[in-house]
């Protein structure tokens, strides 16, 4: 199951696993967004490459009007996903803080 929504506090929030069964749903989620986001990962427990892309193209075109996405939370094993990618250097990623 995935979820994804905006937060108390506006960041974007995913939850559950973002794989290529759920990308129509994250992209038309993300597609409505604009100006520099915080993305909360907190509770995403899995991301796909097909998950990757969906935002790869939304930093894409975000970046075409000078922002970002800023990805926050993110756990051990999706952080290991984001640097065997190439995508730590693409996004800003912060950790999760324990």
């Amino acid at each position: 199951m995935f979820q994804i929504d905006f937060g108390r506090d506006g960041e974007i929030v995913c939850s559950g696993r973002l794989d290529a069964a759920q990308c129509e749903k994250a992209q038309s989620f993300l597609d409505s967004v604009d100006g520099m986001r915080v993305v909360d990962f907190s509770k995403l427990e899995y991301i796909s490459s097909a998950g990757l892309g969906v935002l790869l193209k939304t930093q894409k075109r975000l970046s075409e009007n000078g922002y970002k996405l800023k990805i926050i939370n993110v756990n051990n094993h999706i952080h290991d996903v984001f640097r065997y990618s190439g995508f730590h250097v693409i996004f800003e990623i912060e950790a999760t803080q324990r």
